[in-house]
């Protein structure tokens, strides 16, 4: 089994819930900055305040993040808490949360529909974070 299918899928609402119920869960949201700024970010339950912003790809080039996992680190990130990555469509996600259990972290998740939720044919994103009124509108 490849260490891609070893990731699970959660809907963000049941994301959500295990951070509701564990103070020691981790968010951590893998989009841009420039994503957090004009997008949104994130809310967390009152009872939990582990939410990271890194970044797994740097504007403007995409470039993937070659410190990701020492931003990791920095960011006090414990190597045994449950982590949940979230990004636009759950795509970057995938990867960051693969890397991240390659270099030891984890159990780590994969947040499936993102922040933005899934594109329909028309390109209207559906479900996701924010489609499930788990956000912030725009940040602080």
């Amino acid at each position: 089994m490849s260490a891609d299918n070893d990731i699970p899928d959660v809907g963000p609402v049941a994301a959500f819930t295990a951070l509701s119920e564990n103070p020691d869960a981790v968010l951590i949201d893998v989009r841009t900055d420039v994503e957090w700024q004009h997008v949104g970010i994130p809310s967390l339950p009152d009872s939990n305040s582990n939410l990271h912003f890194i970044s797994w790809q740097q504007a403007p080039d995409m470039r993937i993040n070659g410190s990701f996992i020492e931003d990791m680190a920095a960011a006090g990130v414990s190597t045994t808490a449950p982590i949940y990555f979230l990004c636009r469509s759950g795509v970057r996600s995938r990867a960051a949360a693969i890397a991240a259990t390659s270099a030891g972290y984890g159990p780590c998740y994969n947040v499936a529909e993102g922040f933005e939720g899934i594109a329909d044919p028309d390109g209207n994103r559906h479900g996701g974070w924010q489609g499930n009124r788990l956000s912030e509108s725009k940040p602080a």
